[in-house]
């Protein structure tokens, strides 16, 4: 009986094993979509058609994530999932799709990470309110990437077989990945020790080309910038079709930043991946000239330029680049007191009607405004997107989701929080 029952047990276990893909065999008739959406547990793929075949904002109503920017060109929708999700076997801590003209071009999912494994109490302006790293936290996170690593992989390789390793992304971003292909979908898993797990969805042919971005002209992207200027009948001069970009309730304000300006001059960019390259600490905190040089090349092979300058902020300063359609990366001291008069001059914005009065009312709150300390604690990287000559106020955008897009500071009062320290990306 004993001999009998190994014999069936033997039987099942060589079944299982002929039915599984061999190394390098195609596996796109063997595994179907309703195999990959389990891993996934969301209704991701489809078998009769790519996602690269859709709109992003139809596979991300799937994901049930919302949209964090939309442009003339390209689109993203962002979710921090909360601690229970899994998707193939491990918790993202961010999933981000990326679209461009219509049709999604980009998923990408990150696991552990030194900003979200380390992230404050909440996003926007509770960012600042976080607990100091530990010895102990920091090797949970070491045992959370290895077995992120681990998972991801087991998982990919029961459903599609062996992976095989290339080279994917260029410059400094540049890194080894282990590659699972799918129908026209390639999944691109990478760690980087004490940094990250991340895993790329991407279209194959994406891959194939190692993930190179095809160089914009320098006069379009100039042309373009410039047509989106916003210069409104009250003066306001704007930069708009920005992107967003949400760094959620970590410290990553300027790799964020960095990447909505690289963006808008067309140069690929990812958060994390700047982390990366600026030595970004754990839970955030980059030194914005360290990652203003470390992208230098980067930007440089793209046909455009990286300036930094120091020097007190005034409406005459930024004007020089904001009408060139340029945001201007900015040093600052995000405290409350400073936020608590953007939020509730921009909310008084909306309802004026007399702008020769608002800007006296702004010159008298500026000269009676006291208490803005420079606190090193809430130091942030903020982008200034335009200016008002009349009523001598500035435009700053925060990379902390929709809400602030645009608000508005007096000129005073944003020299008072300043750290004196600017970076342009030109064109």
């Amino acid at each position: 009986m004993k001999q009998l029952l190994n014999t069936i047990i033997a039987a099942g276990m060589l079944s299982a094993i002929s039915a599984r893909p061999a190394v390098g065999e195609d596996v796109a008739g063997v595994v179907s979509a309703d195999d990959l959406n389990a891993a996934v547990g969301a209704p991701l793929f489809q078998d009769s058609a790519t996602i690269w075949d859709e709109s992003a904002s139809d596979v991300a109503k799937r994901l049930q994530m919302p949209q964090e920017s939309q442009t003339s060109r390209q689109s993203s929708f962002r979710k921090y999932p909360n601690s229970s999700s899994r998707i193939l076997g491990a918790r993202p801590f961010s999933m981000a799709l990326y679209g461009a003209g219509g049709k999604s071009v980009r998923l990408s999912l990150v696991y552990a990470n030194k900003g979200d494994f380390f992230s404050a109490n909440g996003g926007g302006e509770q960012h600042f309110d976080k607990d100091a790293v530990k010895r102990g936290d920091v090797r949970e996170f070491r045992k959370a990437m290895d077995a992120d690593e681990k998972a991801i992989t087991s998982t990919l390789t029961g459903l599609l077989g062996k992976a095989r390793s290339q080279s994917f992304g260029e410059g400094s971003t540049r890194q080894t990945v282990e590659r699972w292909d799918w129908k026209g979908h390639a999944f691109l898993l990478a760690e980087e020790s004490n940094e990250y797990v991340t895993l790329q969805i991407e279209p194959t042919a994406s891959a194939d080309d190692g993930g190179k971005v095809e160089r914009s002209l320098d006069s379009s992207v100039r042309d373009r910038i410039r047509e989106n200027l916003q210069k409104r009948d009250n003066g306001d001069v704007v930069v708009s079709d920005l992107p967003m970009v949400d760094q959620g309730p970590k410290g990553y304000c300027v790799p964020a930043t960095f990447e909505r300006c690289m963006r808008h001059v067309d140069v690929p960019a990812d958060m994390y991946l700047l982390a990366m390259v600026g030595d970004t600490g754990l839970g955030g905190s980059t030194s914005l000239a360290e990652l203003a040089s470390a992208v230098q090349r980067d930007v440089r092979r793209k046909g455009r330029s990286v300036k930094t300058f120091s020097g007190k902020v005034k409406v005459s300063l930024v004007a020089r680049y904001i009408d060139d359609g340029i945001p201007v990366i900015w040093s600052m001291k995000s405290t409350p007191a400073f936020n608590a008069i953007a939020n509730k001059r921009t909310a008084a914005r909306r309802a004026v009607k007399d702008w020769d009065k608002w800007a006296e009312q702004v010159k008298k709150e500026q000269r009676d405004s006291r208490d803005l300390s420079k606190d090193t604690s809430n130091a942030h990287v903020s982008m200034i997107i335009g200016y008002n000559k009349d009523t001598n106020e500035i435009a700053i955008s925060d990379s902390w989701g929709d809400a602030y897009r645009e608000r508005w500071i007096g000129e005073q009062e944003a020299d008072e929080v300043s750290g004196g320290s600017f970076v342009v990306i030109l064109p």
